[in-house]
């Protein structure tokens, strides 16, 4: 987790529910797929699902599961029969979750918010891999397409690697990079068709602005 001033930002697609789309955002050039096991979401994906979707994908590439105020052994029963070892915790966990989940050789990246617990003050009670902050506002714990004063995000630079959301598309992704100096972004319903549904070419699009977008100071690797 290095900074590497020569490394470009890194990017996850969320919400993925098929494996075909999946495997494209990868070939585009995504590092990592988010699959949501919530299943108010409309990006709602079963672990069977989940599967096809992580087979679908090159070796290189990284799949993360994303839930939200999962029971410990619920989540680790999607986890396994999903074939995921990378798990984003979008809800209210506790730090006791995190570790746990850690010491099973999970690579676990916490969600933290702008305007409801936990905040990014919060940060330094996890010992979580990464992090990812985003508003908090919306029906559902992410996927709002709800954009922010990202500028709010950047005092997470001093601690761990860290992912921003909220809203971003081709179109504010820049400004958004130069407000909070992530480590890279994370986008879901700003690439949609619909929810549920990604619109390949708006990724496409999305993908070539942020391989144009040099971070000062140097993005920390958080897909190794």
């Amino acid at each position: 987790m290095v900074a590497d001033p020569n490394e470009r930002l890194q990017v996850k697609i969320c919400g993925l529910k098929d494996p075909g789309r999946a495997a494209e955002c990868v070939a585009l050039g995504a590092d990592a797929i988010g699959l949501v096991f919530y299943p108010p979401s409309p990006r709602f994906v079963t672990p069977a699902l989940a599967g096809e979707i992580v087979g679908a994908l090159p070796d290189a590439s990284f799949a993360v599961g994303v839930f939200a105020n999962e029971p410990e052994e619920a989540l680790l029963a999607a986890a396994n029969r999903a074939g995921i070892q990378r798990v984003q915790l979008h809800g209210q966990e506790p730090p006791e979750l995190v570790a746990a989940l850690r010491k099973r050789g999970f690579f676990v990246i916490k969600a933290l918010f702008a305007t409801r617990a936990p905040g990014f003050a919060e940060a330094n009670r996890y010992e979580a891999d990464a992090f990812l902050v985003e508003a908090g506002r919306g029906r559902l714990p992410g996927g709002n397409a709800e954009t922010w004063d990202w500028k709010g995000a950047a005092v997470m630079r001093t601690g761990r690697p860290f992912l921003l959301a909220g809203g971003l598309d081709e179109k504010n992704v820049e400004r958004a990079v130069e407000d909070a100096c992530p480590d890279g972004v994370d986008a879901s319903s700003g690439l949609e068709i619909r929810p549920g549904e990604k619109d390949m070419t708006k990724v496409a699009r999305f993908l070539a602005v942020i391989s144009g977008i040099r971070s000062n100071p140097a993005p920390r690797r958080i897909f190794p």
